[in-house]
């Protein structure tokens, strides 16, 4: 694959990758690309499947970091990322309506709407927000460990943005670009 660090082939890795790629094989049923380019460190790699644990051990289900990874992935124009989570973004019951809406941070309930909004706001600012959107998030409903465990997931999600935009991985998902909807919410 034409990438600008290496693809790694599953099938010739050893090692530390090669453990955890069968993980993901076991878990998945295949190994995404943005996989086989962490495998090139073991090290970034573990901190990639351990970080995804300890966000799903969190306080948010599987549908709102769905919906945060795309509001995440937009903000930083991360095509793979975007189309990875549309898929899986689907699995966990987001429609295409909600998806597009949910990467332009908005969500049908205030309270969702305002998660995405901060995790954006994160994003975009390099976590440099004022008081103000902090109490916005607040006011929706979220406490003091709910807006870290946003912030985990930013920090999270932000890793494989720029691991794809640096690596220009392959997208082996069906393809989403930055910036370009078909729903919008005005």
């Amino acid at each position: 694959m034409s990438t600008r660090i290496k693809t790694l082939n599953p099938e010739t890795t050893t090692g530390k990758s090669k453990e955890l790629f069968n993980a993901v094989q076991s878990k998945l049923g295949f190994i995404p690309n943005l996989i086989k380019v962490f495998g090139n460190s073991p090290a970034t790699l573990q901190t990639y499947l351990s970080l995804g644990e300890l966000t799903a051990s969190g306080n948010f289900n599987n549908k709102f970091r769905e919906q945060l990874a795309l509001a995440i992935a937009e903000e930083n124009a991360c095509n793979y990322c975007l189309s990875a989570h549309t898929a899986i973004g689907k699995m966990n019951g987001l429609t295409e309506q909600q998806t597009e809406l949910n990467r332009q941070a908005i969500a049908a309930d205030t309270k969702t709407q305002a998660g995405l909004q901060f995790a954006q706001a994160v994003t975009k600012n390099k976590g440099q927000v004022s008081t103000e959107i902090i109490q916005a998030v607040k006011d929706a409903g979220y406490n003091d460990g709910d807006i870290l465990e946003i912030v985990l997931n930013v920090v999270s999600n932000t890793l494989t943005n720029y691991v794809n935009h640096i690596a220009q991985t392959e997208i082996d998902f069906p393809s989403i670009e930055a910036g370009k909807f078909t729903v919008t919410n005005n």
